[in-house]
């Protein structure tokens, strides 16, 4: 798992009896900016962030398929 989900958004859930899909359809769960960066850039684009002291995660990728899947596990 490349990223967890802050507490206050799992208790957002639980009081609110919303679904994973719900919740990340819904809120940004705490993720903050995101970049969306072609494949052959990424090394160099995380060898930045992590020099300037940015935490660097992985959420997903960009693929041909229509909409949006989730996969993995958050509540």
């Amino acid at each position: 798992e490349n990223w967890a989900l802050p507490e206050l958004f799992q208790w957002l859930a639980q009081q609110g009896g919303l679904s994973q899909a719900e919740m990340l359809k819904t809120f940004n769960c705490g993720i903050g900016m995101v970049l969306v960066v072609a494949p052959e850039a990424q090394a160099q684009i995380t060898a930045l962030l992590s020099e300037m002291g940015e935490g660097v995660i992985e959420l997903g990728r960009v693929t041909d398929h229509p909409g949006v899947q989730y996969q993995g596990t958050l509540l």
